[in-house]
């Protein structure tokens, strides 16, 4: 036996979810006993994990113009109000590298190509913006940390230099600075290890010539913009893959190509990496089942293990500076459904467990994949046909699983993260600290269950964890919260703790739901379920 004393044992076994999923378990229930990490090998979590990246061309939708849009700033400031802090936000992705700056235009203008079934709201294909533009970003939550990318695929110095002059220029202004609000990383470029896939570079380019021209962008706007007498930062890497599967292009690469050496480079302060579990680029479907798999989400993660050491090693913050589900906008009845949200739990908790600072979720106008959808749309996400009326603002499911982390992390100030060690394909669990002192854990079920699987009359399976309680917590102490799913392939209709986000005004709403747990007593976790278990020990 570890001389570490266990929290819990969790007792699992599948059954049918009965009416009382706190009833007792049968003879038949498997043991495992679950021994929680010390809190010293336990990570910082950021209580901005949980983040957003904007697709840029219409990113004034998602700001708005001569007023905020007050769904999105309610969306946000329910995620602020559980941890203390905004959520990140990044503005950028590939209509950053097809963006140019005309100081005569109002916020922007953009030009569209036609929507299509596999792509129902395209992204521009040419974005100029003026000032105005970057103004917007003052209708942001205050204390907002913002990351803006400017045009390195043109590869035209002078756009770049007009786009960052001007971002500086707006968050030098007093209606930005005032509320806190500040420009935490300037990004130049988007993805440039695939600029010799999409055109923006000679099919021989490579790291090396991306690294002097990134430090010769870098040192010029430096110069320009007067960096070093701003917090600011320069991000460096975006790159759309790890080290493990795009040969060249990689942080120890560019380490070791000196691009922190520059005065620029000296400025450098993160290093960005983005990934998706899946591609739905040319319209083959997704699975729900794989993106929802433990051992799925493992493997993908896991390749980046290296890169986030060499970061680390620098002296850098790793992040997935852009993210989600499937690349491309998303998978049609996948994306968008209650699993995904599943995925996005596990993920976004597994990726702090392996030191990623933040987690930018990628959204766009119309995107499938998207926690929150900011304005009202007339297309279908899923295939661009016409709506039979407008569809409100409104979140998706993921958001419910920002939400549950959010309140995971909490607003304590100095909250750690360790996976727990679950031998269970469909179980994954994780344990958090608050100055080192157990408090939370998240229990998640990966197991599907669909709409199909409830007309054929299947049993639901349902985890059944008993859980052996700290001596100092007393037997009424463990309070558990419930993040309720009815169908892994639904795409509304979720609650946390009885609550939802699902209204006109993306507040939440309806009566707290929430249960204690004694000992003895068995905590049942449906399929496609997630459970937060808060000890109020003293």
């Amino acid at each position: 036996m570890s001389p570490i004393q266990p929290i819990f044992s969790l007792f699992t076994a599948l059954s049918s979810y009965a009416a009382n999923p706190n009833s007792a378990q049968t003879s038949s229930s498997t043991a495992i006993e679950i021994v929680v990490p010390p809190a010293a090998n336990a990570l910082t979590i950021s209580p901005s994990l949980v983040s957003l990246s904007i697709e840029q061309d219409r990113w004034t939708d998602w700001s708005g113009t001569m007023s905020g849009n007050h769904f999105f700033y309610n969306v946000m400031q329910n995620l602020n109000n559980l941890t203390g802090s905004p959520p990140g936000i990044r503005i950028g992705a590939n209509s950053e590298d097809r963006t140019n700056f005309n100081k005569a235009v109002q916020y922007a203008q953009d030009i569209f190509p036609e929507p299509n079934p596999t792509t129902p709201y395209p992204e521009a294909t040419n974005i100029t913006v003026g000032d105005s533009y970057y103004t917007t970003a003052k209708y942001l939550l205050p204390d907002t940390e913002v990351i803006w990318g400017v045009n390195f695929g043109q590869n035209n110095l002078t756009a770049a230099i007009l786009e960052a002059t001007s971002i500086m220029q707006a968050f030098r202004g007093s209606e930005i600075s005032s509320l806190g609000i500040s420009l935490k990383y300037l990004e130049i470029g988007n993805e440039p290890d695939l600029y010799m896939n999409n055109g923006l570079r000679p099919k021989n380019y490579n790291v090396g010539q991306y690294v002097t021209e990134w430090t010769n962008f870098a040192n010029t706007i430096f110069g320009n913009i007067r960096l070093n007498e701003t917090p600011t930062r320069f991000l460096a890497g975006s790159f759309a893959g790890s080290s493990s599967n795009l040969e060249g292009f990689s942080p120890q690469a560019i380490y070791k190509l000196g691009i922190s050496d520059s005065p620029a480079g000296e400025y450098i302060a993160a290093f960005s990496e983005h990934h998706y579990q899946g591609t739905f680029c040319s319209g083959s479907a997704g699975v729900l089942s794989d993106l929802m798999d433990k051992a799925n989400i493992r493997g993908n993660l896991s390749q980046y293990v290296p890169d986030i050491q060499a970061t680390n090693d620098q002296g850098f913050d790793y992040i997935l500076g852009e993210t989600n589900s499937y690349s491309c906008h998303g998978a049609p009845g996948v994306s968008n459904t209650a699993g995904a949200a599943i995925w996005a739990l596990d993920y976004m908790l597994y990726a702090a467990t392996l030191g990623t600072k933040q987690v930018y979720f990628h959204d766009g106008i119309g995107f499938k994949y998207n926690l929150v959808q900011p304005v009202t749309l007339t297309r279908s996400i899923l295939d661009g046909s016409p709506l039979s009326s407008p569809l409100p603002p409104h979140v998706q499911p993921q958001y419910y699983a920002g939400i549950v982390a959010a309140e995971a992390i909490g607003s304590y100030g100095n909250t750690q993260i360790s996976e727990l060690d679950i031998d269970n394909a469909q179980v994954s669990g994780y344990v958090f600290y608050d100055d080192h002192d157990e408090k939370r854990l998240v229990l998640i079920n990966h197991t599907p269950f669909f709409k199909a699987d409830e007309t054929a009359g299947t049993q639901r399976p349902v985890v059944n964890v008993q859980i052996s309680f700290p001596k100092k917590c007393g037997t009424r102490n463990i309070i558990v919260k419930m993040l309720e799913i009815q169908h892994s392939d639904d795409t509304s209709g979720l609650t946390w703790g009885g609550q939802t986000y699902e209204t006109s005004d993306g507040l939440i709403r309806g009566s707290v739901s929430a249960s204690t747990v004694a000992s003895n007593e068995y905590l049942g976790i449906p399929a496609s379920q997630a459970a937060l278990v808060t000890f109020n020990c003293s």
